[in-house]
């Protein structure tokens, strides 16, 4: 009877955890709060919290929580509970949560063409609602891709100045990252942890360089469909690059710490999938986005 509960298998079966249900929970409070703050210029209020505090204190609780999960997983790890089947299956989990984030992007590249290929619209119009919808996206953009220029809209950045440099950054970073495995892998702690910094430093200074873009972008946000497409496409990367930094951030501690061994390190595989992943898509809206789209003034040399 003693060994009637005794562990025959090469799975694990995770302890009760109180994380799931408070992320939900601190994920739900995030997004109310994101949207009671953007939809009122007073900052509007719920549950006696105006918007901007109720988004603080639960996206305080959101990384609270997922410093917390995480940690959990680290500890399963750390005592053995992570065997070959089940870090096959982590693998498998960090694949689909890549396949997912790839949908995620084809749908703001879907936006993108959709207007760049047809900036008139596609088919003749039938009826009034129609019409309608075809002559906002002609006075939107001139009946041509890049748009005319507007109040809104003067001309798109020339690709070969900070975003050819962004973009040397960003490979630069995939070959550390890709330097950082191979010395985890052939037992070089130290060139691991170098290699590591190397890859943080990198992504910290992509992400300085598209804030200073974006600040001297010639075009809105708000009100203009180049605009919305732009940065949607490429904010949604940039939110993802600061993301895959701090996943090699805590890489970079836990490398300090001697939690990586050349056999068990599916946290590091996975920073460096993702880091990966980020570099791909940056490649796909620097050529579309940059290049392709950047039309004849930009070339010109604005």
């Amino acid at each position: 009877m003693a060994d009637s509960h005794a562990k025959n298998h090469d799975y694990h079966l995770v302890d009760p955890s109180p994380w799931p249900i408070v992320a939900s929970v601190a994920a739900l409070g995030t997004a109310i709060g994101a949207i009671v703050w953007m939809r009122s210029n007073l900052g509007g209020e719920l549950f006696g919290l105006t918007g901007p505090y109720l988004f603080l204190i639960s996206f305080a609780a959101l990384c609270y929580v997922a410093y917390c999960w995480w940690a959990d997983v680290v500890r399963e790890g750390d005592r053995g509970d992570h065997t070959p089947v089940v870090q096959l299956h982590l693998r498998y989990g960090m694949i689909m949560f890549i396949a997912s984030e790839v949908m995620f992007f084809v749908a703001w590249f879907w936006a993108y063409f959709d207007v760049a290929l047809f900036p008139s619209g596609i088919f003749q119009p039938e009826n009034i609602t129609q019409s309608i919808g075809l002559v906002q996206r002609d006075e939107l953009t001139g009946g041509h891709w890049p748009p005319e220029a507007s109040a809104n809209f003067q001309h798109t950045f020339n690709p070969w100045g900070l975003p050819l440099v962004n973009t040397l950054i960003l490979l630069l970073s995939g070959v550390t990252v890709t330097w950082a495995h191979h010395a985890l892998l052939e037992g070089k702690r130290d060139q691991l942890i170098y290699s590591l910094v190397c890859t943080v430093v990198l992504g910290a200074l992509f992400t300085v360089c598209q804030v200073y873009e974006y600040g001297h972008a010639a075009f809105n946000f708000a009100g203009h469909i180049y605009g919305s497409t732009f940065f949607m496409a490429t904010g949604f990367h940039g939110a993802h690059v600061v993301i895959g930094t701090i996943f090699l951030f805590v890489c970079l501690i836990r490398a300090m710490k001697g939690q990586f061994t050349a056999k068990q390190h599916f946290g590091f595989e996975a920073a460096a999938w993702y880091w990966h992943f980020v570099d791909v898509v940056w490649l796909f809206l620097f050529a579309s986005i940059y290049v392709w789209g950047a039309g004849a003034g930009a070339a010109a040399g604005h």
